[in-house]
């Protein structure tokens, strides 16, 4: 259950102002139909954290315990640091727009995804806990609890969240995690 409320918090938090967040507003303010929206958010989301557990599960395999120790607590500091960085949306992840709604944002939500903090956190997390469903799952969970809002509410609330205490929590939540892994916290629950 740890892994699975981890990956919710952190990813929840991650995706606050993160650009799926700002993708799926514009998509929300574009297409006014939210319903196949959160369907193709969801769909697109848990195929690319699937993807991205099974990556961190088979780093697992290739890495003893000590160098994955490292190489993940230094990959948690790292996202500390990236999510303090803010993003923007770029004009291409919204141009599928002939594809209808649910396919634009399939494909827009997946390809934005791609090499996104969200899925980098994903990898990692997966390859910290050895339990791919409770991530892949908490992942998507955490995307949803962030994009769902936005879809429904676009601009009523967006201007209402601070966008940098949301990351500077994240950023804080990340860099613990870090600390926590390279001080080899938790090592002994997981064998």
């Amino acid at each position: 259950m740890e892994a699975f409320f981890i990956s919710t918090g952190i990813v929840a938090l991650a995706e606050i102002g993160d650009k799926t967040q700002l993708l799926a507003f514009v998509l929300a303010a574009k297409f006014r139909r939210p319903v196949p929206i959160v369907a193709a958010i969801f769909v697109a989301t848990l195929a690319n954290h699937a993807f991205a557990a099974a990556i961190g599960t088979w780093i697992t395999s290739l890495l003893g315990p000590d160098i994955l120790r490292w190489v993940l607590g230094a990959s948690f500091i790292a996202m500390a640091v990236w999510t303090l960085v803010p993003d923007k949306l770029d004009e291409e992840d919204t141009n599928f727009a002939r594809y209808g709604v649910f396919m634009t944002t399939l494909i827009a939500f997946f390809m934005a995804e791609m090499g996104d903090k969200t899925q980098v956190a994903t990898v990692a997390l997966a390859a910290r806990y050895d339990s791919l469903l409770a991530v892949v799952a908490g992942t998507t969970l955490g995307m949803m609890l962030a994009n769902v809002p936005a879809v429904y509410l676009g601009d009523r609330i967006a201007h209402r969240i601070s966008l940098k205490l949301v990351h500077g929590i994240a950023a804080v939540i990340f860099a613990v995690l870090g600390v926590a892994t390279l001080l080899g916290v938790g090592a002994g629950l997981a064998s």
